[in-house]
Order: structure tokens, then C-alpha cells, then sequence
């Protein structure tokens, strides 16, 4: 399995994530037909793949703007549990976490928050920020809750 996680640009805490149970390849841009959509200006339409392999995941990076790890851009590197990547050179962070690989493939939505009057409905997968402002924490169980903060 492997979960990315969307960090708020300041405080560095969790936004949003997403589990995959093993899927080949996870792309990640702003194009609606990615795995994971992050709307950014920095951000490109198909910005960076994470590439499943016998031996681990690998990041590819196509995104015009680069990819970074620890400030330094990257091409094409294998994924370190724990790693932080940032899309773009301001752009957004996600934390990457790995457990159990080659399993059948099954995305796992994150959970979903109450509309307001005022918040615009997106019929995509996901999106990257929230209208409000709010935590997502990880219970005992591997659950997600979110706390609003607004």
C-alpha cells in the first residue's frame, strides 16, 4: 500500500490523503484524469508518476516546473518511506508513506466533508484544497478524521 498526503503550505500538517493498494503507476498533476489531482498553478497537468516495481517505488518526474526532494530537483529516484516531495519549486508538499506492496489494485477515497452554501461541488476523484481550513487526523484503526478549523 502507499498513502500520499497533501501538507498544508504553512503549518505542514496533513490536508488530505489518499491509499493505493498497490497500483502500478500513481500519477499526480492537475489534469482530472490523474490518480491524484492537485489544482496549482505550479502544478503541471501530468506532473510526477510513482512507478511500482519488484524492488520498490520509484518517482518519475514530468512536470515542468520540476520535482524536489530536500529542496534539490529530481529526474527519476527511488521512494524512501517517509519521503516529502514538493511539485514545483513553491509548489504544493505530499508526504509518501509505503506498507505492503503487489497486491490487488484499490483506491481507498479519503473521507468526505459536509458542502456548505458556498463551496463549489467538484464531481473529480479528489481535490487538493479544501474550501475550509482543517486537519485530518489518523485514528488507532487507520481511520481519517477531519477537524475543521474554520
Amino acid at each position: 500500500m502507499i498513502t500520499l498526503t497533501l501538507l498544508h503550505p504553512i503549518q505542514s500538517v496533513p490536508v488530505q490523503s489518499w491509499c493505493f493498494e498497490s497500483e502500478p503507476v500513481v500519477r499526480i498533476g492537475r489534469s482530472n484524469d490523474n490518480d491524484v489531482i492537485i489544482y496549482s498553478a505550479v502544478v503541471s497537468r501530468h506532473h510526477v508518476e510513482l512507478w511500482n516495481h519488484a524492488n520498490g517505488w520509484e518517482i518519475i518526474n514530468f512536470g515542468a516546473n520540476g520535482t524536489y526532494v530536500d529542496d534539490r530537483p529530481i529526474a527519476q529516484v527511488s521512494l524512501v518511506d517517509g519521503m516529502t516531495i514538493r511539485l514545483g519549486n513553491s509548489g504544493p508538499k505530499i508526504r509518501i508513506r509505503v506498507g505492503a506492496t503487489n497486491q490487488p489494485g484499490k483506491i481507498i477515497k479519503p473521507p468526505q466533508r459536509e458542502l456548505r452554501q458556498n463551496d463549489e461541488v467538484s464531481k473529480d476523484r479528489s481535490t487538493a484544497w479544501p474550501g475550509g481550513v482543517g486537519i485530518i487526523e489518523d485514528d488507532e484503526l487507520g481511520g481519517l478524521t477531519q477537524i475543521d478549523l474554520d
